[in-house]
């Protein structure tokens, strides 16, 4: 299972109802499990760290080509162009699920962590607590190396978050 991640920001003068309005109606209209959660404090995110979060989930790399065709085509392309015109930044990364479930319905927190050195990548996965562990791929993105995500409550870790209750 992998997942493209989107952080972005709306342009400024654009309020976060009508930023929200066309990011909810894509994720309806995008056909695989997804996800967009309001975040703040993130350091790769310009002018202070807040901003949105999306998660798309899908199976393997040829899904995720598909992906990125589909997201601006058919029925999906007005929604899209709506959330993409009221944007002001965005950046991605990839991540595979080495751990857990991969469910975003319930998340409410996500840890942000690098693998120590001199520590292998068996013993440090195995050490990592949360619902899920996410490692980045191909270095595609702005983030530390693995992502955990949990519902019960905060993960320590650098940086971390708490996801607004805003999913789609």
């Amino acid at each position: 299972m992998l997942a493209y991640v989107f952080w972005h920001r709306p342009a400024p003068g654009v309020v976060a109802a009508d930023y929200e309005a066309p990011l909810d109606a894509f994720h309806h209209s995008i056909g695989v499990p997804s996800a967009w959660f309001a975040v703040r404090g993130l350091p790769w995110i310009p002018d202070g760290g807040d901003g949105y979060e999306d998660w798309y989930l899908v199976d393997d790399f040829t899904a995720l080509g598909e992906l990125n065709e589909r997201a601006v085509s058919g029925p999906r392309q007005v929604p899209h162009d709506a959330a993409a015109a009221a944007a002001a930044w965005g950046i991605a990364g990839l991540y595979l699920l080495k751990r857990g479930e991969p469910r975003l319905d319930g998340v409410r927190f996500a840890a942000w962590r690098a693998k120590p050195a001199g520590v292998t990548y068996d013993a440090f996965e195995a050490s990592l607590p949360g619902r899920a562990a996410w490692q980045r791929q191909m270095t595609l993105g702005p983030t530390p190396e693995y992502v955990l995500h949990d519902d019960a409550g905060p993960l320590q870790g650098e940086p971390s978050v708490a996801y607004a209750p805003t999913a789609a």
